[in-house]
């Protein structure tokens, strides 16, 4: 059966529109975003079956342009769009970023990072440039590296905080294994930059570890102290 042939009180659209987004399964979600399902299948049939295949909402968000096109149903178009979705979600995590308030919510740094970093295949390693009232100037991914590991050089750390003219930084990484877990490398390189910020009184604020679950606080966890 058509979703159009369903009860209005049962059509995933007239719900979001009645109760808000929250109230919509990931399946019936998904199935907005599609639009159309498949001869003999509805929207929100193909997007359980998209759910089961590529194993949750997580799987299908993140999955390769290519194994994503080879489902019937997508295309690059809905491939586009969904990367479109997802570069709006990161942006408006960072918006209250812009607004010139001092960025004081532990939550919403790792939030946003988590949104930014988490997903990535590679290891990558940014940094978030904030003035002497701990207002972003800048977040910028600035070292890529293998799923193993990013080379970091501190000295060019350093140099783009003074380019920006920054007092303070909040350094990231991801750990593409999906495992937060600080190594021992990890807290020596955090020694490193702290110590070579330090020389032009530049202020280390936390490194933040991104993984599957909420990013780890080195400082938090007396990484460095």
């Amino acid at each position: 059966m058509a979703i159009t042939d369903w009860p209005l009180d049962e059509r995933p659209r007239e719900r979001l529109l009645q109760s808000g987004a929250a109230s919509l399964s990931d399946a019936e979600l998904l199935a907005i975003f599609l639009r159309v399902g498949l001869p003999g299948k509805s929207a929100v049939d193909l997007a359980r079956e998209l759910l089961q295949a590529f194993g949750g909402v997580r799987g299908l968000l993140t999955t390769a342009r290519k194994n994503f096109c080879a489902h019937k149903g997508l295309g690059d178009a809905k491939y586009a769009q969904l990367q479109a979705v997802l570069e709006l979600g990161r942006r408006h995590l960072a918006e209250d970023w812009k607004r010139g308030e001092p960025l004081d919510s532990p939550t919403a740094v790792r939030r946003y990072l988590a949104a930014a970093l988490r997903d990535q295949r590679r290891e990558v390693f940014a940094v978030i440039f904030l003035d002497n009232r701990h207002r972003v100037l800048r977040f910028e991914e600035m070292f890529w590296g293998t799923v193993d590991s990013a080379t970091v050089h501190p000295r060019e750390v350093v140099r783009r905080a003074l380019e920006i003219n920054a007092a303070a930084l909040i350094l990231a990484h991801n750990h593409p294994s999906g495992i937060a877990e600080p190594s021992a490398a990890d807290l020596a390189l955090t020694r490193r930059i702290e110590a070579a910020l330090g020389l032009l009184d530049l202020r280390l604020l936390d490194h933040f570890i991104v993984g599957d679950g909420d990013p780890v606080s080195l400082k938090e966890q007396g990484g460095w102290s």
